[in-house]
């Protein structure tokens, strides 16, 4: 009852304020005709329910162990090596997957949260990541590969260390096996995409 409440005030909301734009969206598009309410409901409600997609990021959930490496001064070098836990839950009515990160770097007490999910709107995996090794918010989107068995997104980074901002990133996880699956990081702008400058591979406990 409570979804279904939801559903009907954010349909609503569209509505409202698709009304005093349809005008001008009709004479822009040719007149295209506006959803009925019914119409608009069924979109929405195909919008907000898990798929397929969803069900997939349930193969993550679980605890798993973390072997890090980290490579500080680009990806030719010798790696920084560390440990670290990763506990995994979907959340949200399976729509979100969530990963709470406990480890450390250079160091010191390294704790991060990310969330992976997929857009049914915009057919597309989007992720966010948070940690205490910063205050600003990562985010990035993609596709996953079922035969290659990846999921591969792009993102971007600032350095302040550096004063650089929107650093192109890419992210790509490869599950290995139901026990097992890497994660890579590249970072696009200064070495390519040829070798990672992080690599976590998880084993499930």
């Amino acid at each position: 009852m409570k979804r279904m409440l939801m559903c009907v005030c954010a349909v609503a909301l569209a509505f409202l304020v698709a009304v005093p734009l349809a005008p001008a969206q009709a004479k822009k598009a040719g007149k295209k005709k506006m959803p009925s309410q019914e119409e608009m409901m069924k979109a929405w409600q195909e919008s907000m329910t898990p798929g397929p997609e969803h069900k997939m990021l349930e193969m993550f959930v679980g605890s798993w162990d973390v072997d890090a490496k980290m490579w500080m001064n680009g990806p030719t070098g010798e790696p920084a090596v560390s440990k670290g836990t990763a506990e995994y839950k979907m959340v949200l009515g399976g729509r979100y997957l969530e990963q709470d990160f406990t480890g450390e770097m250079m160091g010191q007490p390294f704790n991060g949260v990310g969330y992976t999910g997929y857009d049914n709107f915009r057919k597309k995996f989007e992720g966010s990541w948070i940690d205490n090794f910063s205050t600003a918010m990562s985010t990035m989107d993609g596709t996953a590969d079922h035969k290659a068995k990846t999921l591969t997104m792009t993102g971007k980074m600032d350095v302040p260390a550096t004063g650089e901002k929107d650093r192109k990133v890419k992210y790509v996880i490869r599950w290995v096996d139901d026990n097992t699956h890497v994660f890579e990081q590249y970072d696009l702008s200064a070495y390519g995409d040829k070798k990672p400058v992080m690599v976590l591979t998880y084993t499930r406990k």
